[in-house]
């Protein structure tokens, strides 16, 4: 079984449901908050709306950690490459590699569809470096977001 950093801690990615709707926007939020309210854009109702009106159970994984829900992740399939759309872990469970963990699996997968893997991150949110220390090339800039492409097989 995958292992994060914690020796002890074994994570498991897990088909999400709708009944998972709530629990999910609640990480999001809860993970973006301090990035959000440094650059003065954190509105936990628009967060909430803008979540529900493109979830995608299909596309829609649950990180779990010794049974408990730490996390999810967001991988679209747009026929040419992957877009990872959301990668959150709940504050009390990051650096402890269960980011990393999850983003070799999504890599794993990627290459094996010989697809490159694009994200977005927030410009002032940490999840930049997270991002380019794990192979993300920075590609372009927009008003809020910078983008990040991986190409399969880096």
């Amino acid at each position: 079984m995958p292992r994060c950093a914690d020796q002890h801690a074994v994570v498991v990615l897990a088909a999400a449901s709708h009944d998972d709707l709530e629990d999910l926007v609640a990480i999001r939020i809860e993970a973006m908050r301090e990035s959000l309210e440094r650059v003065g854009r954190f509105d936990p109702r628009r967060a909430r709306e803008r979540f529900v009106a493109r979830f995608d159970v299909q596309s829609t994984r649950r990180i779990e950690v010794a049974g408990e829900l730490v996390g999810f992740v967001v991988v679209k399939d747009h026929q040419r490459e992957l877009l990872l759309e959301h990668l959150y872990v709940i504050p009390s469970a990051q650096r402890a590699g269960i980011g990393a963990y999850v983003l070799n699996q999504i890599f794993r997968e990627a290459d094996q569809l010989r697809r490159s893997l694009n994200v977005g991150a927030l410009k002032e949110s940490a999840a930049n470096r997270f991002y380019t220390r794990h192979g993300f090339v920075f590609v372009e800039s927009g008003e809020f977001d910078n983008y990040y492409v991986r190409v399969s097989g880096s």
